[in-house]
């Protein structure tokens, strides 16, 4: 029997475990695949670490980029950690003095670049499919080095992996705590589990009756191939469309439809935004979308034509490039913050899901939440939880 499980082995699964373990518990992760699955293996992996707003989000991306800058060196392997440009591009439409306006009260302002000033930074951009852009200090990492070298890290301290697919929840008898969970290579038992799976965790929850507010979206992209082209900043839009797709779609009166499969509950729509990774390789998209079936099937062609059609407008060259459409399930709260602790009515069943900004907030939290399981109480863990929907 072990102290902790660990339900899901990505960015939020695999932090949360190595911190656990360093803190002296005994960690069982239980992820469901060997290779990246979800969106940490679709995840553009930037750092917006001036995005802070609040004084409790502000904290977190100070000590988020702190961390995110010393964890290579702590866990032994690379992270492919590395700060870069971004660039907010602006639609030709757009005001541009109201676009910069959403951003007043960043911890760090964006500068405005005219689309020459823009271009001449990127030179991939296309000068007639922008009104300007935003810049901005950003960071990056790898995700997927990020889980190899916490999933290291993490076994070298002791802690364990198993690759199987949890079914469901184990009940105690009482029915106010939780025993362990049940998965398709038997039951495994713990003093604590904690739910890392992000857009199935909603799902997994509701398997054994326990509701949460944690949603999800379908998001898409295109994976290219590495190849010499150089994308020199990341690029993201300054308007992103998918946080209106999740803002509109959360509110309580439609929590219940998201339990039901087949519904659709806005039409889908397409961020053009692109990162090129260390090894050559380009990730372009994204497209989301928001149905409630985590398990629903998805016409790749036609989503792969509605990506490159979006993204040729800003970076044509890049919207042209050979590669591989993916998809995977991107969790998300109503207000923009994680859901960080126990869930009510079961002390020692744990949420750490719903991330809008995993890079920044996953490292600092998960040290956190390990510090405050300790029985040391941390003031921020408390303002994130669940239980504050209710």
């Amino acid at each position: 029997m072990h102290d902790w499980i660990v339900v899901g082995g990505g960015i939020t699964g695999i932090s949360l475990s190595y911190e656990l373990q360093k803190a002296g518990f005994s960690v069982l992760l239980i992820e469901q695949h060997q290779n990246l699955q979800g969106a940490s293996s679709l995840g553009y992996g930037g750092i917006s670490y001036w995005s802070g707003t609040t004084p409790l989000t502000n904290q977190l991306c100070l000590e988020g980029i702190t961390r995110q800058r010393e964890l290579s060196n702590e866990l032994g392997m690379d992270t492919e950690f590395r700060e870069l440009d971004l660039l907010l591009t602006i639609e030709p439409e757009a005001n541009p003095q109201a676009i910069l306006a959403q951003y007043a009260n960043c911890v760090i302002a964006p500068t405005f670049l005219t689309a020459q000033e823009a271009c001449d930074r990127e030179l991939l951009l296309n000068i007639q499919g922008i009104g300007g852009a935003l810049l901005l200090p950003h960071a990056h990492i790898n995700l997927d080095s990020f889980c190899k070298a916490h999933s290291h890290a993490l076994q070298g301290l002791g802690g364990k992996i198993i690759y199987a697919e949890v079914k469901n929840l184990l009940v105690s008898r009482l029915g106010d705590r939780l025993s362990g969970v049940a998965t398709d290579q038997g039951d495994f038992y713990s003093s604590q589990v904690v739910v890392c799976a992000g857009g199935l965790s909603r799902a997994l929850l509701k398997a054994s009756n326990i509701n949460a507010r944690i949603y999800f979206t379908h998001a898409e992209a295109i994976d290219t191939e590495p190849i010499e082209l150089e994308l020199r900043s990341m690029v993201m839009p300054a308007d992103t469309k998918r946080y209106q797709l999740e803002a509109e779609t959360t509110n309580a009166d439609q929590d219940s439809i998201w339990d039901i499969a087949g519904h659709e509950l806005l039409p889908p729509s397409v961020d053009a935004g692109a990162i090129q990774f260390r090894n050559g390789c380009i990730r372009f998209g994204q497209l989301s979308r928001v149905l409630t079936d985590p398990y629903a099937a998805i016409d790749s062609i036609q989503s792969e034509a509605s990506i490159r059609d979006y993204v040729s407008k800003v970076l044509p060259t890049v919207a042209n490039l050979k590669g591989k459409w993916r998809n995977c399930l991107v969790a998300f709260s109503n207000d923009n913050l994680p859901l960080v602790g126990s869930l009510q009515d079961y002390e020692n069943l744990h949420l750490f899901s719903g991330f809008t900004s995993p890079t920044v907030y996953v490292p600092p939290l998960a040290k956190k939440f390990a510090t405050q399981a300790t029985g040391n109480p941390d003031s921020v863990i408390p303002l994130l939880s669940p239980q504050r929907f209710l």
